[in-house]
């Protein structure tokens, strides 16, 4: 199946948006529901298998989004044109719900790496085997077996996934729902979930709910900013910094700006670790 999108796959899948996606050759392989999904780049095109459902990855990909408008609204800073002229197709993506609220939620004081191996851990534990690779389980699903949870080794996040899966069954938390709401009112939503602060919150809000003027600062972008920028200070001094420099697609220059440091060539290694 061919995608006609404009998008470089590695810094898009391989930078940690997401945490389910494997370098192999010149292909990236991913899950997708329950698909597992191989996307390679082709002269102009995407070659996509693994699925012929071409409106769930080109939604997932973001394909509506005009990158010409939105790298030509954020190349106003000097840096970020640099940075879009050295990675052109560079995409957010847009995660389901509760998978994303899910791996944030284990995201806390873990690094992509890290993320990754405790994201594979529970679906190998929890999902349905897919042939080779796992679907991410449902609450439900992480609930029926929630002795086992101590074998996926999160640590102390064991006990806030359990409580999630059980408040989204229970319909306390419905992911689903904060798509309707703006994204002062989304991520104050988040951060009443247990485990989710400032940064995390502001990932769920750009990576699953398209708040693309969202700016997650973690102590990569910290870095940036206090070294291209001269900022330092609260998160708060911070986030209201990146809105006023770069406006309605900050989420877009945060994402050039939290790969810069890779572009040198720390990507994901061939055979399957995760981006590092």
């Amino acid at each position: 199946m061919e995608l006609n999108i404009n998008v470089s796959l590695d810094p898009t899948l391989g930078c940690g948006q997401a945490h389910r996606w494997i370098k192999k050759g010149d292909a990236w392989e991913g899950v997708l529901g329950n698909d597992i999904v191989t996307l390679r780049e082709k002269d102009g095109y995407v070659e996509c298998e693994g699925t012929g459902d071409k409106d769930k990855v080109l939604k997932y990909l973001r394909h509506k989004d005009d990158l010409e408008t939105i790298y030509g609204s954020i190349s106003d800073d000097p840096f970020v044109r640099e940075l879009a002229m050295a990675c052109p197709g560079l995409r957010i993506l847009e995660q389901e719900p509760w998978e994303c609220t899910a791996t944030y939620l284990l995201a806390t004081n873990a690094n992509v790496k890290r993320i990754g191996m405790m994201v594979e851990s529970v679906c190998r534990t929890f999902g349905r085997d897919l042939g080779g690779r796992w679907s991410f389980p449902s609450p439900e699903e992480i609930l029926d077996k929630a002795e086992h949870i101590g074998s996926c080794r999160l640590g102390y996040r064991d006990a806030r996934l359990i409580e999630l899966a059980e408040k989204v069954a229970d319909r306390v938390i419905v992911p689903e729902d904060l798509a309707g709401m703006d994204r002062i009112e989304c991520r104050e939503a988040l951060m009443d979930i247990n485990g989710i602060g400032n940064k995390v919150a502001d990932c769920i809000t750009l990576f699953s709910y398209g708040h693309l003027n969202s700016f997650p600062i973690d102590a990569r972008i910290e870095n940036v900013l206090r070294e291209r920028y001269g900022i330092s200070g609260s998160y708060r001094k911070l986030s209201e910094f990146a809105e006023r420099r770069f406006g309605e697609y900050a989420g877009y220059a945060q994402e050039l700006l939290y790969h810069c440091g890779t572009m040198a060539g720390s990507q994901a290694q061939v055979g399957g670790s995760h981006p590092i």
